[in-house]
């Protein structure tokens, strides 16, 4: 008889990471095959026409001048001061909203999920976010003892489903008297989708609504990954003044994260930064996150919030830095176009793109599909809804060719 060592809320199914096993399956095709004839499409990493990782110079540059003891000294708990005021700045740009804010260092955009969903929640509560999800959100909430629940991110007519937004804010809200919903915007992962202004305003109108009766709690936390890569200069930022002068009882927590925009995935660097009209509510944010940073990771890594402070007060690496981010932006954008523009001559059904790594088909047999998508060296990754396709790691030749492929074995497999 085998015996459980693990505590019972510790004991989880035996299964591996698909995506990186699905990863692992197109490294093994190319080796077979060739790079030139294999489509992977799995990591949501930036990678050139090759299939290198894009490690940006103006960024690793700055690393590898600091000094040894920059590198090895620890961080101070909540994050080196000068960070966290570059963090600020570099998050809203030209757009910072007129309230209190405080950020928090975390190890990359997820430490900011964790300490939104563990802080603002109580155990067997519901958080909310919409169908089309980044998965890790379900695997935080669970491991905390919280559940997830959804909302329909589109509606029949493809634009944002306000109405299944609000059903299920106000059921969730009526019943646990606070609530975190978590928007992944601009240029959500899995769909590409960002929020209008106009659908800001809804949202936010939704929220003050229901933030008239003084017992409800309403966080909002923006998950804003992928900001540096959305949208037309600072477009996908102005949205940000709109989180100004709000009820009380309305928190905004910003997931702010270096992984993307400064190509320093492994480093884990980012930062929770909340958005209070009422002082004392941003102090608190403050201290139970830097509690919570003490208690499950001690403090970020010191080196990557250097980096970022160093490129933040040198104006001639600032320039470096944001001419080498818009020619890797401009060709994320060539591919995606690419990709959109083929799936329009084949007749193959996409979710609204906006932005971002990602785009999304939607079908019923996304395993199925998957699975036959490798006979023809494709690797595409299945989510419960549909396909999500990664034009940030394949070349604008191979996402134009893609799309055919894609009808071809979905045709063949309904």
């Amino acid at each position: 008889m085998t015996i459980n060592m693990v505590a019972d809320h510790a004991k989880w199914p035996k299964v591996n990471d698909a995506i990186f096993g699905l990863s692992a399956k197109a490294k093994e095709a190319i080796n077979q095959y060739g790079r030139e004839n294999v489509i992977d499409s799995t990591l949501g990493a930036l990678a050139d026409d090759d299939g290198n990782l894009i490690c940006m110079d103006s960024v690793y540059s700055v690393l590898k001048e600091l000094p040894n003891s920059e590198i090895a000294a620890y961080a101070q708990v909540a994050g080196q001061p000068d960070f966290l005021n570059a963090v600020i700045d570099t998050c809203f740009k030209n757009y910072k909203p007129d309230a209190f804010i405080k950020a928090v260092a975390t190890p990359g955009g997820t430490g900011s999920v964790k300490h939104a969903i563990n802080n603002y929640t109580n155990p067997g509560d519901s958080i909310l976010v919409s169908d089309w999800f980044w998965s890790p959100y379900v695997t935080i909430s669970e491991e905390i003892g919280r559940k997830v629940s959804n909302y329909e991110l589109f509606n029949d007519k493809n634009e944002f489903n306000i109405v299944s937004f609000k059903e299920n804010f106000e059921s969730l809200l009526n019943k646990q008297k606070r609530l975190v919903t978590i928007i992944n915007t601009p240029a959500n992962n899995p769909t590409g989708y960002s929020l209008s202004d106009e659908e800001w305003d809804m949202v936010l109108d939704i929220a003050k609504e229901n933030a008239k009766n003084p017992e409800n709690r309403i966080v909002i936390f923006v998950d804003v990954a992928y900001i540096d890569f959305a949208g037309v200069d600072l477009e996908r930022r102005k949205f940000f003044t709109k989180f100004s002068n709000l009820p009380e009882n309305i928190l905004i927590v910003v997931g702010f994260s270096m992984s993307k925009g400064y190509t320093m995935y492994g480093l884990r660097s980012g930062a929770a930064i909340g958005i209070s009209s009422n002082e004392e509510i941003a102090e608190e944010f403050y201290y139970s996150c830097m509690h919570s940073n003490r208690a499950n990771w001690s403090n970020g890594t010191r080196a990557a919030m250097s980096v970022m402070t160093h490129i933040t007060k040198d104006p001639i690496k600032a320039k470096a830095y944001e001419e080498e981010k818009n020619k890797y932006k401009d060709m994320l954008r060539r591919r995606a176009n690419a990709f959109v523009e083929a799936s329009k001559e084949v007749c193959l059904e996409i979710l609204p793109y906006r932005d971002g790594f990602f785009v999304s088909i939607p079908c019923d047999n996304a395993n199925e599909l998957s699975n036959k998508l490798i006979e023809e060296n494709m690797f595409v990754v299945a989510l419960k809804k549909g396909l999500r396709f990664a034009v940030c790691a394949v070349s604008e030749e191979k996402c134009k060719l893609a799309p055919a492929i894609i009808k071809k074995v979905m045709d063949e497999n309904k």
